[in-house]
């Protein structure tokens, strides 16, 4: 976060994944979808965390990519489907389908991925209740975009656990299956647990109070924010323009 990118007033940085997205999604084909992951990974260099955005990538989006041109490619039949062997066949229809709805998975979620691994938690909560939203609606939002890092830190938590006791939790997918049905009574139990004491210490700090509260933690809009959000709005609108045209 300590780059000049990560340092971005969060709704500036919002303002850029908005128009990048309205892009990707109204542009038509699928090569300017293609180039925004190119653009999304140079972003991340300049932050720092291109290593964190690939892993990231490929190990969620990379998969669901590759599984959707398998069944639109080889395995739905098109009316230029070319039999290969018993029900595959490749198809030209498929691929093209293929490419125009991959191409905008790869860019939203690279856009999104790439937003919030240079946006820290705390300056999102503390932008929206600089804008006004209601604290129950911020603590929703902030609750909702941690909830799978907690998950995922408190399953290999878990995990551990079980290891220790001398569960068997690597091997084959039989195996795996048996293990984590166990892990998820602790699991459950554990986020219901965290929620109470959070919503405790929530209100120990007066979270339905409506006076007005004060943060010790303070982030301010820079020139630079600003002149970003004016560039996203000019270039919004020549977008609007030119699709009319």
């Amino acid at each position: 976060m300590n780059s000049a990118i990560g340092k971005l007033y969060p709704s500036t940085k919002f303002a850029v994944l908005l128009l990048l997205v309205i892009l990707s999604v109204f542009t038509p084909g699928y090569m300017l979808q293609y180039l925004m992951f190119l653009v999304v990974l140079l972003f991340s260099l300049c932050a720092g965390t291109a290593r964190q955005f690939l892993g990231t990538f490929f190990k969620s989006i990379f998969i669901i990519i590759i599984f959707i041109f398998a069944i639109q490619v080889f395995i739905i039949s098109n009316e230029d489907a070319q039999p290969i062997w018993a029900f595959i066949h490749f198809s030209q229809t498929g691929l093209n389908d293929s490419l125009s709805m991959t191409s905008k998975i790869v860019a939203i979620s690279s856009l999104v991925i790439c937003f919030f691994q240079v946006t820290d938690i705390k300056d999102i909560t503390f932008a929206l209740e600089k804008s006004g939203t209601p604290r129950k609606v911020t603590f929703l939002i902030s609750s909702t975009i941690q909830l799978i890092p907690q998950m995922s830190a408190l399953s290999k938590t878990i995990t551990d656990a079980q290891k220790s006791r001398g569960i068997e939790t690597e091997g084959s997918l039989l195996i795996r299956a048996k293990a984590f049905v166990p892990m998820l009574g602790p699991l459950v139990l554990s986020s219901i647990q965290q929620t109470e004491e959070r919503m405790l210490a929530l209100e120990s700090r007066a979270f339905s109070s409506k006076a007005k509260k004060t943060s010790i933690y303070e982030i301010r809009k820079k020139p630079a924010d600003y002149v970003l959000d004016i560039l996203c709005v000019a270039g919004l609108i020549a977008y609007i323009a030119w699709r009319v045209m």
